[in-house]
């Protein structure tokens, strides 16, 4: 355990953006070829449908982090972060307008690359290692203490960048995708402002020892290396030349060309 003095905000900010700069998925080479427009349409749903289980699974550890809190407000702000993929239901009189949550906008995205809507909501195709990587996420944030678990969910520091630049990538290479499908991407950069700055807050008040500061980076190390996890699997199911390999046991796989 480090006896060292603690960081200031600034520069534990600042090391937490060191992890993004090195260790953040937009620097995986799948990642890079989707900017640069050298994904295949099959690539293009591929992960569009494995990155649909990383979004089930988002609100999944949002209500682990806001069971591990005493606090009302805390858990006043961070049930925000539920209803954003989840939406609202609305029309019930006490909340009269539904709100749609990104599940639903991705499940149109889904649709706009050509994928059934069926096939992405029954999870049958997510690559186990996907279904792996996503899972550890949940399971990390159930295991750790509700500071280290807040302080993995940073990763909303690097987002608003990469949403603008992936929005500018898809409607310059990928032009047989309806822009207007891309209303997840347009949605995130406000709220992963807002969330980063909420979680950003939370972690400087609460880290207050060297260990602490030190624990929630090597947190957010762990779910960089989560996410690249993720893109490891897609990459190895939709490599640039088609896949020979068998379908798994569990049902047909995606790595025959969808239509």
């Amino acid at each position: 355990m480090s006896l060292e003095a603690p960081w200031t905000r600034d520069e534990l900010l600042s090391r937490l953006r060191d992890v993004g700069a090195s260790r953040y998925h937009d620097k995986h080479p799948f990642h890079l070829r989707m900017h640069e427009g050298k994904l295949s349409k099959r690539q293009v749903q591929g992960w569009v449908l494995n990155r649909y289980y990383y979004q089930t699974r988002i609100p999944i550890k949002d209500a682990v982090i806001l069971s591990k809190s005493e606090d009302s407000a805390f858990r006043r702000a961070w049930i925000k972060r539920i209803h954003d993929h989840d939406g609202t239901p609305g029309g019930d009189g006490l909340e009269p307008r539904a709100q749609e949550g990104g599940l639903v906008q991705w499940l149109r995205l889904a649709d706009g690359v050509g994928l059934s809507r069926d096939e992405v909501l029954n999870l049958s195709r997510v690559e186990a290692g996907t279904r792996f990587a996503c899972d550890a996420y949940v399971s990390f944030v159930r295991e750790r203490p509700l500071l280290e678990a807040v302080a993995s969910s940073m990763t909303e520091l690097f987002a608003p960048e990469i949403m603008a630049d992936r929005i500018a990538a898809w409607e310059t290479h990928y032009t047989w995708i309806d822009p207007a499908i891309l209303d997840y991407f347009r949605a995130r950069p406000p709220r992963a402002r807002r969330d980063s700055t909420e979680a950003l807050d939370f972690v400087t008040t609460h880290a207050t020892t060297r260990a602490a500061q030190e624990l929630c980076v090597a947190a957010l190390v762990t779910k960089c290396q989560i996410l690249w996890s993720l893109l490891d699997a897609v990459a190895l199911a939709y490599p640039d030349e088609p896949s020979l390999a068998e379908p798994s046991r569990d049902g047909p796989s995606l790595r025959e060309p969808a239509t």
